[in-house]
């Protein structure tokens, strides 16, 4: 395939199409080509290669990706319509290589994107990562934290892109979130969103780009971060259960880790079984949460699901909001929490993010 016939800079684009960044869609523009294809070439090998880009803008990454790789097909998921005109425009260009959806990524259903490459896809259990299926995007900040748990739940369950394999993918983030997201233990920036990142994925701190590259500049500094789906996940249960494990123990940050525990149980039960919890995991209850590691992380999470199996309700207790007691909450239907249908016999304890430590200490 030939590379993309002449076109205008992407400021020249800007301008011919009257885009002006909505403040109220936290939408920033990355102005430097240098930048965007660098974020393009740090996301991996691209020939030969189905590829989705999540709110494309003006085109500056799309540019990158279509410019200097044989990809086979480049579908572009913009919610904006101001940016479809120059985006067609773009799409005239790539020999029917570019596909547009005007959608919202968090609604969209990736399989109906890709659902023609069916046959191309490769298996989860092949040592190396996919890639002939990659998903990549400059996101706006408002949605960076929802997208990415929406993704990392579908890796779990191995549906929507994850379908195809162990699809590649790389988001931009605000800086602290992206520290946050590849935050190592016994660090001060480790939170819920370490562990749910790290327990299904290996994230990749690939590099920084200054605030004032993009236009208007926002006044913090954005990192660029690549998660590959693990063969096997480090915790051996369900996504939801690690998700309220996580959510639950990085409550009080700086308490003891007794007392976050405490809060997955209802008044009545919580001494009781937060201590046995504790001593089967073999758990100082003085220890704080961002010193716990994914082992520690494992063994609570596969503890308190046998619990739950064994206390009806128990799961969805909330001590936060749902006030109804356990009598009431093991009529429901859900009342047991949902069980992973894939059997792992490769588990592995620790997380690997050795590219990344330039960038986190």
């Amino acid at each position: 395939m030939s590379r993309l016939p002449p076109l205008p800079s992407l400021k020249d684009f800007i301008h011919m199409y009257r885009l002006r960044a909505k403040k109220i869609l936290s939408q920033n523009y990355l102005m430097d080509m240098n930048l965007t294809r660098k974020i393009v070439r740090k996301s991996g090998r691209m020939n030969e290669a189905h590829v989705i880009e999540i709110g494309p803008g003006p085109g500056g990454i799309t540019r990158a990706i279509l410019e200097n790789n044989n990809v086979k097909s480049l579908d572009v998921v913009e919610i904006d319509q101001r940016f479809i005109p120059p985006l067609q425009h773009l799409g005239e260009a790539s020999e029917g290589r570019l596909h547009i959806h005007r959608e919202d990524i968090l609604k969209i259903d990736i399989m109906d994107i890709w659902k023609d490459y069916l046959s191309e896809k490769k298996s989860w259990m092949d040592v190396n990562e996919c890639d002939n299926f990659h998903i990549i995007g400059n996101l706006p900040f408002n949605i960076a934290s929802p997208l990415i748990i929406k993704f990392l739940k579908d890796m779990s369950y191995r549906r929507g892109a994850w379908e195809f394999g162990r699809v590649p993918l790389t988001l931009t983030f605000q800086k602290e979130v992206g520290k946050r997201i590849c935050s190592i233990i016994d660090s001060k920036s480790r939170s819920r969103i370490s562990i749910m990142s790290q327990y299904i994925s290996q994230p990749e701190y690939l590099f920084e780009i200054p605030g004032s590259c993009f236009v208007p500049s926002p006044k913090v500094d954005v990192a660029v971060i690549r998660f590959i789906p693990r063969i096997e996940p480090l915790i051996p249960c369900s996504f939801e259960l690690v998700e309220k494990i996580a959510r639950h123990i990085f409550h009080y940050r700086q308490k003891y880790v007794v007392k976050c525990i405490k809060t997955l149980y209802p008044k009545e039960l919580s001494n009781k079984l937060s201590e046995k919890l504790l001593i089967k995991c073999n758990i100082d209850e003085r220890t704080t949460s961002y010193r716990l590691g994914m082992i520690d992380f494992s063994r609570i999470c596969q503890e308190y699901e046998r619990q739950c199996l064994e206390i009806p309700g128990l799961f969805l207790y909330d001590f936060r909001h749902n006030k109804k007691e356990l009598k009431e909450l093991e009529l429901l239907e859900n009342k047991f929490p949902p069980l992973l249908k894939h059997e792992f016999n490769r588990f592995e304890d620790g997380v690997s993010l050795s590219k990344s430590k330039e960038y986190l200490l």
